[in-house]
């Protein structure tokens, strides 16, 4: 079993102990603070320590496939939070470079098919990748008896698809769904962005892209699981670490999700992890007796850090 936690909201002396170990902070983007801002980078009382002024890099972490990593570098700078392109890592970003790079199908049969929203559809265009489904408007309605023929006998079906790339889609429907369930019954490669069962939002909790699209298609599998390339997947740690060249040792990761961000970070050999208990998970789930996964640290929020960051 892991050591317990340390809470560090206070404690001035093991916050500035704490930082002076890393040299890489991997922030989780996903996360909600309540009261608002709801990030947890805020431009106000909650926010980082500027990490740049203390010669740390920073990597900003999401599984949001519905942005891309340009959306988001507009949301961090509009709460007053500079940082490049290139400093943001998506779940859209991850299935991208795993497609184009590691994956490697030959090329009449290199097209994704996108259960998802325009994140997936900007990413795979920066990797010049071909996708069908996804925003297309015409999927938009409900199936007809002319469609059900049209995907039984393959008609319908794309044959350069190879793909199936689930992530979370505000307008998911039936003709989607079983165009992808057709798409992986012919043997296309079955992927998703990431398995999150909830999304944060509005003070509470929705369905997220792992109970919707990827469950959907797993169920008609028979349980068959897709690879999933958000957090906690080892696919995106190493993804990260082979486009930021950093020492696993000298990393922390940072967010509120034991589940995903925290387990992200100790199953990727990272130095540290520290979770934050301003979204999703409790005081009692970091201090976690007993349990195989536990952050190294806590706070309450974020903002705690600067106590030590002076």
């Amino acid at each position: 079993m892991p050591p317990p936690a340390k809470y560090l909201t206070g404690d001035k002396e093991g916050i500035r102990e704490f930082i002076d170990k890393f040299d890489v902070f991997l922030f989780d983007c996903d996360a909600k603070v309540h009261p608002p801002p709801k990030s947890l980078l805020s431009a106000h009382q909650n926010h980082a320590p500027n990490t740049r002024e203390t010669g740390k890099q920073i990597v900003f972490v999401t599984n949001n496939s519905t942005k891309s990593r340009a959306d988001y570098k507009k949301k961090l700078e509009g709460m007053g939070i500079p940082c490049t392109v290139d400093e943001v890592f998506s779940s859209s970003y991850s299935a991208a470079i795993y497609i184009s790079r590691i994956l490697s199908l030959p090329p009449e049969k290199n097209k994704t098919f996108i259960l998802g929203e325009s994140g997936i559809e900007t990413e795979l265009s920066s990797e010049s990748l071909p996708y069908t489904g996804g925003t297309d408007p015409s999927l938009r309605r409900p199936i007809t008896p002319t469609d059900y023929d049209a995907i039984a006998s393959g008609a319908a079906l794309d044959p350069a698809v190879g793909i199936v790339l689930c992530g979370l889609d505000f307008h998911i429907n039936y003709l989607k769904l079983s165009l992808g369930y057709h798409y992986l019954r012919r043997g296309a490669v079955f992927l998703a962005t990431n398995t999150d069962s909830t999304l944060p939002a509005a003070g509470t909790f929705f369905p997220g892209a792992g109970a919707t699209t990827a469950a959907s298609l797993s169920a008609m599998l028979g349980g068959k699981q897709p690879l999933a390339l958000g957090k906690p997947s080892q696919a995106m740690m190493d993804a990260i670490e082979g486009k930021f060249r950093f020492e696993r040792g000298r990393a922390c990761m940072v967010g509120d999700r034991v589940d995903t961000d925290i387990r992200f970070g100790v199953e990727g050999g990272l130095g540290g992890t520290l979770a934050v208990l301003t979204g999703v998970s409790t005081r009692e789930e970091c201090e976690g007796e007993g349990k195989s996964v536990v952050p190294m640290a806590f706070v309450e929020r974020l903002g705690d850090l600067r106590a030590g960051w002076a």
